[in-house]
């Protein structure tokens, strides 16, 4: 039986546990092909974003069985999100971040055995649940194996606003946007 568990905050840190096989299985696949090395950059990203105003981490369970993950939180003033793009420069009103206008997912992943069953879907739908923000942002790759992503994430009212490269010989990204109002109306 599938069920979905919701954790905010640092109640979300004590769960690491239960989804870190499901991110190693998921990103080893490409077109991440990510090592241990990789995994445990990814602990430790982890833990900070645990702490992040407005965490939020959804699982996807079969019984016991984690079979998909998605955490976010909100964008704070400072972020460097909007200013990772490059092709495109954004009005200043459009990249401005109060702390509670913007929520990003980092991470939604669904192991591949139960892919296209509406997990994917049903972790979004979670997530988001009672979200005060104006707006949604995410990124996924740009690669063919992240395809079906892209089209879910067009699916369910996204939009692409640009390319984006986090850091310095990071892998290109493809930066989209969901705007939150026109769901609620």
């Amino acid at each position: 039986m599938l069920t979905y568990d919701r954790y905010e905050g640092g109640e979300a840190v004590a769960v690491l546990d239960a989804f870190i096989a499901t991110y190693e299985e998921v990103y080893a696949e490409p077109p991440y092909r990510e090592e241990l090395s990789d995994v445990a950059i990814f602990i430790e990203h982890y833990q900070v974003h645990c702490q992040r105003p407005g965490m939020r981490l959804v699982l996807a369970r079969d019984d016991e069985e984690v079979v998909g993950f998605a955490y976010g939180y909100l964008l704070t003033p400072d972020t460097r999100w909007w200013k990772n793009l490059l092709e495109v420069e954004l009005p200043a009103p459009f990249a401005r971040e109060t702390g509670n206008r913007t929520w990003v997912i980092i991470e939604l992943a669904v192991r591949k055995a139960w892919r296209r069953r509406g997990i994917a879907a049903g972790l979004h739908t979670r997530l988001l649940e009672g979200l005060c923000a104006e707006r949604v942002t995410l990124t996924v790759r740009p690669e063919p194996e992240a395809a079906p992503a892209r089209s879910a994430y067009a699916a369910w009212g996204y939009r692409r606003v640009g390319t984006s490269q986090p850091w310095e010989g990071a892998p290109y990204y493809e930066t989209m946007l969901l705007e939150l109002d026109t769901l609620r109306t």
